[in-house]
């Protein structure tokens, strides 16, 4: 799990720390692969696992053969169980409800943001066009400081995508 130990890792930090076990629930293939490129070039250590819908998130985190990611991120829209409900199941399991989840969505209607907080999401990422800002993306997921960011999070800082990034960088 994100820890004060593996928080603050970015794309600077050697690779001396375990890599970040991530669980990607994504129906779509090419967004698999769009997410697995950018995670690449972020140069955040980590190991990558996917699985394809709500269903099979849920399948895996209960399966004790596996180990518990340290983040999860979940497309909203999948078929069969969606990301809501499999949101929803993860936080009221007392042995999964610690597990950061980051909600990712080509939606940015406020109905969708303001129902996943709600339900305990950590971060809401509405899904970017290009490469590069993806990579800026999870530079700056894997850079908060997660044990503040878990802790009191505000709905300003829950909601993520391209222009908020882009702010920042020209802030600094």
């Amino acid at each position: 799990m994100l820890n004060a130990d593996n928080a603050g890792r970015n794309a600077t930090d050697p690779a001396e720390k375990e890599p970040v076990k991530i669980l990607l629930a994504e129906d779509d293939k090419d967004d698999q692969e769009f997410f697995s490129e950018a995670l690449d070039a972020s140069k955040v250590p980590s190991e990558l696992t996917t699985v394809d819908n709500g269903q099979e998130l849920i399948e895996h985190l209960k399966d004790p053969a596996e180990p518990n990611p340290d983040i999860i991120f979940m497309d909203i829209n999948m078929p069969g169980k969606g990301g809501k409900e499999a949101l929803a199941e993860i936080k009221k399991d007392e042995t999964l409800k610690e597990i950061p989840t980051v909600m990712l969505s080509t939606s940015d209607h406020p109905a969708d943001i303001e129902e996943t907080f709600e339900k305990g999401a950590n971060l809401y990422v509405k899904k970017p066009n290009s490469l590069y800002s993806l990579i800026n993306i999870l530079k700056k997921i894997f850079t908060l400081h997660w044990t503040k960011a878990l802790c009191a999070l505000s709905k300003k800082q829950f909601f993520i995508n391209e222009q908020n990034i882009a702010d920042e960088k020209n802030t600094d």
